[in-house]
Formats: C-alpha cells, sequence, structure tokens
C-alpha cells in the first residue's frame, strides 16, 4: 500500500517501484529533492541532496514544489496572485502535511503552504496510485483576505527532475491527421505545450506528454515519465530547463485570458495532473497507465463494451425509416449487438437534411421519422439488437428554432460578425439555463426511450469570439464553460450511470482523462482509413487502453475488408459499412471476424499490451494483447510498407511470457478459401517465443495477420 514516510524534514512518498522526496529547507521552503526508483533503505533518501553538483541556486527556489512568483523567484511560477492591497509576490511557507490511507492501494498526501504575511493558502494534493505506479496531482487554492485576490496563473503541479539531458515526446494533429509524434531534445529556455481553442482543446495539441531523462527511451529500457492533464478546457504545460539544468514542469488550465476573481474564503480547485515514472521505457508506463484509468478513471473501465453497426458511412443524411428498418435488420445479420443512428434524425421547422441547419432541436424529424425514435427501438429489439442514438447537444446551427428562442444561449460577440465551423456556434454551458437544457436534451431520449443503449456525444465546433452574455466577468469565461459541461455530464452519470456513450470530437479532439470519467470510448478520427489508423491508435495506446479506442470497419481507403477488420479488431469493434453491399464470402468474413472478435475482447480489452513493432521505424506494425495470468494472447500484424517487397523479415519477438510453459500459436481470423502460410501445428516454449520470436509472415500478399497464443 501506498507509504509516506518523515525522515529528517524530508516527506517520502513511495509507491510500487517509485519515491517522491519532498524536503523542507532552512527558510521552510519545500523542494522536489528526488523522483525516481525508490531505495530499499529510506534513511539514505537524506543522502540525495548531496549527489548534485549544480550552478548555484540565486534564489533558493528552483527546486520548489509550487514556486510561488514576486518575491525573489526568477523561473517561470506556479502561481502568481495579486493581493487584496495590490501587492503582486507571494513566499509560500511550510505549515504541516498529512496522510490518508485511503484503501490497502491508494494514499493522498496534502500539504499546505501558506504565505509569510498575507492570509493566503495554497494547499498541494498527491493522491498515490501503490501498484499502478501512478501519481495525480493538483492544487487549491484560498483566502482570507479583505478583499477579492486575482489569481493570473494557477498550476496543478510543478514537477522537477535532474538529469544530464531530456526528451520531449508529444503529440500534434489536426481534423483527420490526428496524433502525429514528435521528438525534441530539450534546450535551455520553455517549451510550452498548450490549447486556447475552449471546447475540442487537444484538436492541435494533446494535453499529455513523455519526457525521457538522459536519453530517448524505447518500449522496454529508460526512464521515462509519462504525464497527461485531466481537464477538458484550455490547457498549458511548460517545460523548463533552467540555468541549472533541472527541468521545471508546471501544468495546469491554461490563464490565457483567464485571471481568476477569487473572493475571500473561495476555494479554486485545479483539474489533476495525472503522471508515472517508469525506469523500464515506454511500455511499463503504459501499462500503468492502462490499469489505473481502467480501475480507478475510466467509466466502467472493467466491464464490457458493445460491438456496432452505424450508418453514417452508409447513409450520410440521406435516409428515412425504411432504409433505418433494413440498416437495423443488418445489424443482427452481421452479428454486432448494436444499431447505432447517426447525425440527420432531428428537426422540423429546419429539418437536418445537411451541416447547415437544424442542429439545437432535438425532436425527431417527422418526415424521415413519422413513428418517431421509438419504432427504432422496438425494430431493433425484435431483431434481437440495441440501439443507440447520435447527438451534438452543446452546438447550435443559427438555422434553427434554438438560436431563434435563445440568440443569449450562444457564445459571440456582441459587435463582431459570428465565426461558424461546420455552420455552427457553440451555446454557453456557463449558463445553468443552458446546463438544464443540455441535461433534458440527454434526459428526454431515456425518458421517451428507456431501452435506449448507447449515445454517441459529438462536438465539432471550437470556440471563438469567446464571449457569454451571462457572466460578468469574461475573464472567467472558459474556466466556467468547463466547470458547467463537468456538471451536465456529473448529473447525466448520477441518473444514467452505466449507458455506453462515446465521446466524439470530429476525431480525438476533446479526449483526456478527466471527459473518459464520464464515457466508455471515444471516437479517435474521422480518417477510418486503416493505414492511417494503424499509426493513430499505436500513438493513442500509450495513454489510452484500447477499450477507449472505437474502431471501426468502413470503406475509406483502397485495402481488402480483412485488412480493414484486422485493423478495427485490435480496439473496440464496430462498423460503418453498407452491409447489403458487401458480397457472400466478404458478409461470411465479417460474420465470423464479429465471432472470433467475441471470444478475444476480453484479453484485448483488459489484458496488457506490448508494442512490439513501431509503424513509424518498421515495415510493419506488431502489437500484442496479453491476459493477466499469461495464459492467452492476440498478436496484430499489419503491412504499413509493400515498396520492394517488404514485409516481416525477421521474427517477432514476444514479451512477458513464461518461459517455462509451452505455447500454442495459430492463425485466426483467415478470409474464406485461404490457406495460412503460417505453420500453426508447431508448439513452442514461452522462452523461444521471447529469444527467438515468431515470424507472422506479413508481405502484400498477407497484408494483416492475427495469431492467437495460448499456454498448453
Amino acid at each position: 500500500m501506498g507509504q509516506q514516510i518523515v525522515v529528517n524534514q524530508l516527506i517520502v512518498l513511495e509507491s510500487k517501484t517509485n519515491a517522491l522526496v519532498i524536503q523542507e529547507d532552512n527558510g521552510k521552503n519545500l523542494t522536489l529533492a528526488y523522483f525516481g526508483k525508490k531505495l530499499s533503505n529510506q534513511k539514505e533518501y537524506e543522502l540525495i541532496r548531496n549527489g548534485y553538483k549544480l550552478s548555484r541556486d540565486y534564489s533558493s527556489l528552483s527546486n520548489s514544489i509550487y514556486t510561488p512568483s514576486g518575491s525573489r523567484n526568477i523561473l517561470e511560477p506556479a502561481i502568481t496572485a495579486i493581493h487584496a492591497d495590490g501587492n503582486a509576490s507571494l513566499v509560500l511557507s511550510y505549515v504541516n502535511h498529512k496522510t490518508e490511507q485511503i484503501d490497502k492501494n491508494v494514499s493522498l498526501l496534502s500539504i499546505t503552504l501558506r504565505d509569510t504575511i498575507y492570509d493566503f493558502t495554497v494547499n498541494l494534493y498527491y493522491k498515490c496510485f501503490y501498484e499502478e505506479d501512478v501519481i495525480v496531482q493538483w492544487s487549491s487554492i484560498e483566502h482570507n483576505e479583505k478583499g477579492n485576490v486575482q489569481l493570473q496563473k494557477f498550476a496543478s503541479a510543478n514537477l522537477v527532475l535532474k538529469a544530464p539531458s531530456y526528451y520531449l515526446y508529444h503529440h500534434h494533429g489536426d481534423w483527420n491527421r490526428e496524433m502525429q509524434s514528435e521528438e525534441t531534445k530539450l534546450t535551455h529556455g520553455i517549451f510550452t505545450l498548450d490549447s486556447k481553442l475552449g471546447t475540442r482543446a487537444n484538436q492541435l495539441i494533446a494535453s499529455s506528454f513523455m519526457i525521457s531523462l538522459k536519453e530517448p527511451s524505447t518500449e522496454d529500457s529508460g526512464e521515462v515519465l509519462f504525464g497527461a492533464l485531466a481537464y477538458t478546457g484550455n490547457f498549458k504545460m511548460e517545460f523548463e530547463l533552467d540555468y541549472i539544468n533541472n527541468l521545471r514542469i508546471i501544468a495546469g488550465i491554461n490563464n490565457f485570458a483567464s485571471t481568476y476573481t477569487l473572493k475571500p474564503k473561495e476555494i479554486f480547485t485545479t483539474p489533476q495532473l495525472v503522471y508515472t515514472l517508469s525506469n523500464e521505457g515506454k511500455g511499463k508506463a503504459s501499462r500503468n497507465l492502462h490499469d489505473w484509468m481502467r480501475k480507478y478513471q475510466l467509466l466502467d473501465g472493467e466491464g464490457e463494451r458493445l460491438t456496432l453497426l452505424n450508418n453514417w458511412e452508409a447513409t450520410h443524411f440521406d435516409f428515412d425509416e425504411t432504409i433505418l428498418k433494413d440498416l437495423i435488420k443488418d445489424t443482427k445479420k452481421l452479428g454486432v449487438e448494436l444499431f447505432l443512428l447517426d447525425d440527420g434524425w432531428f428537426g422540423n421547422k429546419y429539418p437536418r437534411v445537411n451541416a447547415n441547419a437544424g442542429l439545437g432541436d432535438w425532436e425527431p424529424n417527422r418526415t424521415r421519422l413519422p413513428n418517431g425514435i421509438a419504432s427504432l427501438v422496438e425494430e431493433a429489439k425484435a431483431n434481437g439488437v440495441k440501439f443507440g442514438i447520435w447527438i451534438e447537444p452543446e452546438m447550435v446551427n443559427p438555422k434553427s428554432e434554438l438560436y431563434e428562442n435563445h440568440p443569449d444561449w450562444v457564445i459571440k460577440q456582441p459587435q463582431r460578425a459570428p465565426h461558424y465551423s461546420r455552420n455552427q456556434l457553440v451555446l454557453d454551458l456557463s449558463n445553468p439555463k443552458v446546463q438544464d437544457y443540455v441535461f433534458k436534451v440527454v434526459d428526454d431520449l431515456f425518458t421517451q426511450n428507456p431501452e435506449l443503449a448507447h449515445i454517441k456525444w459529438d462536438c465539432n465546433s471550437l470556440i471563438s469570439n469567446a464571449y457569454s452574455s451571462y457572466l460578468n466577468n469574461q475573464q472567467h469565461f472558459y474556466i466556467e464553460y468547463v466547470r458547467g459541461l463537468n456538471n451536465v455530464f456529473r448529473r447525466i452519470r448520477e441518473k444514467y450511470p452505466k449507458v455506453p456513450i462515446m465521446l466524439c470530437s470530429g476525431g480525438g479532439g476533446r479526449v483526456d482523462y478527466s471527459a473518459m470519467r464520464y464515457f466508455t470510448e471515444f471516437w479517435p478520427s474521422d480518417n477510418t482509413d486503416p493505414l492511417e489508423r494503424i499509426f493513430m491508435q499505436y500513438e493513442y495506446s500509450y495513454f489510452y487502453p484500447s477499450m477507449t479506442i472505437s474502431s471501426h470497419v468502413t470503406d475509406m481507403g483502397k485495402q481488402p475488408i480483412k485488412y480493414r477488420t484486422d485493423v478495427a479488431m485490435m480496439g473496440k469493434l464496430g462498423f460503418d459499412i453498407v452491409v447489403a453491399s458487401l458480397n457472400e464470402t466478404d458478409l461470411m468474413f465479417c460474420q465470423n471476424a464479429v465471432k472470433l472478435y467475441d471470444g478475444l475482447r476480453d484479453v484485448i480489452w483488459h489484458g496488457d499490451l506490448y508494442r512490439l513493432a513501431d509503424p513509424k521505424v518498421e515495415n510493419f506494425s506488431s502489437i500484442l494483447y496479453l491476459d493477466k495470468n499469461r495464459k492467452e494472447g492476440v498478436l496484430f500484424n499489419y503491412l504499413v510498407n509493400n515498396r520492394y517487397q517488404e514485409g516481416s523479415q525477421f521474427p517477432v519477438r514476444l514479451k512477458d511470457l513464461n518461459p517455462a510453459k509451452n505455447y500454442k500459436v495459430e492463425e485466426v481470423n483467415l478470409y474464406p478459401e485461404t490457406k495460412s502460410t503460417f505453420d500453426s501445428s508447431k508448439n513452442y516454449s514461452g522462452e523461444y517465443l521471447m529469444s527467438v520470436g515468431i515470424n507472422p509472415d506479413v508481405s502484400s500478399r498477407r497484408m494483416s495477420v492475427i495469431l492467437k497464443i495460448n499456454e498448453l
């Protein structure tokens, strides 16, 4: 279980592998003395500070656990405030700390800091998940001054790392081009990752990062810190390599246009920074976060998911009740569990026949659906499948009854022309009446259709011309918007705690650990070309378990149906195809693939993930899932470059098997009437599979190969 000890003015927080050591200096300033592999002899933590012979620390604050501004600090602060009397300085002094043992695995360390002159307090929280080697950190700020305090910066965490050099690995992108990776050696100065988009905050820059110490880490070697801010709004993460060669990481809400007026006795609580430190490379850090997320953060993370058929690629906006009922029958024929009705089912005065109108008017279109949603739910029930539906309740088309009736509910500058994204604007969720409206959209759907089994929640617009007619202080807008959004999510989950809801934002524009408390899965990208998805899903897998990554078989791309299906099977499987257009053999293959997936999905969703061949480096990609008992596994292999007859020229070495056990390896998900070139008759020891490996024989003739592994 999580342990916290005090040794000669040291506060030591230990997890299974690591220790975070906080030290008090003579001036009652707390510094982060060490964050690394834990020691057997806890008294030796006292010796750590003597091992670093670095430059002079002019301010004595370079290692501060929460650096204040305006006094002697000369580096990037974690907090900046203007007191009620106009003084802009902070000196935070250690007051006390305490530890609460929440259960045998989880402990909470809280540290209180207070200004030496003003009645201004910062509380730092470190929630330690012992077995997962994960720390969740946040802060709260309060005061009892004779007037309001202006918070100009308010970080969640201020970490300090020490190494000869540092390498930042992060992701950037745009619509249809999500999760492109870059690795940079950090140089002196500040490298900033941030978002000012308001909604879809992760569209251009992801709110997650990796820091490798000394040299770039690999899957299995190197010391690497994985971190992610759990916040569904504007974020800022600053990486400052200072003159002493500390790497100072300051992460939290982006303070852009967000000076917060803090009233006396009001508590401002920051979002959580989630991080894990691995001494065994990126793979171990990923598995730490996957285990933590499934157990503690993800909604129903240890439960099940639904395979589905979505109509969007099949119909777009062009459908009616008859077409949808035929698609529901195709859902049953395909063998998946749910039919998902996408955009275009609503709006009467302004029918939603394209993206230009109707958004906000959540009533079934009487021309297309004369019998409403209820008849489709009943049709699904009659066919032995479930029914789900698409909504985008935070957004509105100007051409809608909602906009006509409530123009003051829309985010827009009163004296400037609106800027449209997908012909729509964003509703002002800082307004409680708008929160009630958005909640009612969802509540009405479930009240009117109690057997509704799934929601796809979309969000396709950024916030531009930010202004709330509800708020008096526009500097609070971006913060209050996210508070309102989370309030809606919270209310929905209090009333409907288990219903699967997919988080969609034109792709992965909104996915973060905070949002996934309320959602069961997310849509990674509108780009469903399987070749592109191999790369995207590989990168998402660093931070998110496969059961969260919605992976659909579509008609995008030129690859055969087997390749498209095999790629989708390494996530949460769905289909977005015209089932009636499949030839007999393709249909048979898809039906058999669904049955196979039903038998493998437990290990895919809840097992440990191992990245064995990186598509950015190799000519093929290889990903292994193993169950926790190491008795069952599935190995996905995909060709990503067929130039010069490339393929899997060398064996793929498996990982983390029992070397003393024997395993059967067989190819599965073969296309009908084809034979495998992989010899499934042989058995292998775990030692052989890890030391020598097996060649899946991936080539231009065998573009995707799935191997099932079972202990004998």
